[in-house]
């Protein structure tokens, strides 16, 4: 357990107190309507979840099991939700919203997507996925239980290269000092990539979680009989969850499939999470050499190879 600093615990405090002034704006005209906030709050859980139950409802939205008890039937009375018992446990009574109900709500709905709206499209683009990827990140590192750990891979298409020459760029700079000739390096890849792309015996693959992009490799090749695998990036808020293994793995049996006979990459030393992946996929480290590039002057380069 790591101690927060009185620091730390003054901006929390801080950040409390504008983003409750900021949702206190968006939610202003629900009072316009005939629900309090907290009946919203439970109609819109009512709406977008499949057989929830009072008990679930009480732990998700932190209520009074009274309170809301009193709130359902209410509901119940004016004929917005209908209830079934779950076929396997006569227990659990799954609720939702009935079709008056889903009437009623309706509009509430629709008002607080447009004040949302409007609030972002008060900002640029970037601006907006650079709130929305803030917002999934305090989600997942204050969430009770872990996020989903599901990603996918997929063919790289238009506009993915450009976020790979982005972030390689970026993420260097931060976590390794590299100035941007490194960026200019990964540019120059990217576009011998595409000019020359031949799909049976070169592929690109992006990882995704959660709509967003969280990585990528290129296969490329070397020689008739040599593959070369460049450019595997996964991003931090991805790392651990076997994105970065699955990537090489693809690699491996796209390069099989092809006929190649060896794979070659070329990497860094101090790059151990991608070393670690290249030793457990195989790959044996058969040269070594010192350079300077990127601004740093103490890199080791390192040639690895695995025989097909």
């Amino acid at each position: 357990m790591s101690f927060p600093t009185p620091d730390s615990v003054r901006a929390i405090r801080h950040f409390n107190r504008f983003y409750t002034r900021q949702i206190g704006v968006l939610q202003e005209h629900l009072y316009r309507s005939q629900f309090s906030l907290t009946e919203v709050r439970v109609l819109y859980e009512l709406a977008y979840q499949n057989n929830v139950t009072a008990g679930e409802l009480c732990r998700e939205l932190g209520l009074d099991r009274g309170y809301l008890s009193r709130m359902l039937q209410n509901f119940e009375a004016q004929g917005f939700i209908s209830s079934i018992t779950s076929p396997s446990d006569h227990r659990r009574i799954f609720l939702s919203l009935s079709s008056k109900g889903r009437k009623v709500f309706a509009p509430l709905d629709r008002r607080s997507s447009a004040e949302i709206s409007a609030m972002l499209a008060r900002h640029s683009a970037p601006k907006q996925k650079a709130l929305l990827g803030a917002m999934r990140q305090i989600e997942s590192i204050l969430a009770a239980t872990p996020q989903s750990a599901a990603y996918s891979l997929r063919p790289h298409r238009p506009g993915d290269l450009g976020w790979i020459v982005h972030r390689h760029g970026e993420l260097y700079a931060q976590e390794y000092r590299y100035d941007e000739r490194f960026e200019a390096m990964v540019a120059e890849v990217a576009a011998k990539f595409i000019q020359n792309f031949n799909p049976e015996r070169e592929h690109c693959w992006i990882g995704e979680k959660d709509g967003e992009i969280v990585g990528s490799v290129f296969l490329v090749q070397e020689s008739k009989s040599v593959a070369k695998l460049r450019l595997l990036f996964v991003e931090p808020s991805a790392r651990g969850l076997g994105i970065g293994r699955s990537l090489v793995a693809e690699c491996i049996s796209f390069a099989r499939q092809a006929g190649y006979k060896r794979m070659m990459l070329w990497t860094q030393s101090e790059l151990s999470a991608a070393r670690h992946l290249y030793q457990a996929a195989g790959f044996k480290l058969i040269k070594k050499e010192p350079h300077q590039s990127w601004g740093r002057k103490d890199l080791v380069a390192e040639t690895w190879e695995l025989k097909l």
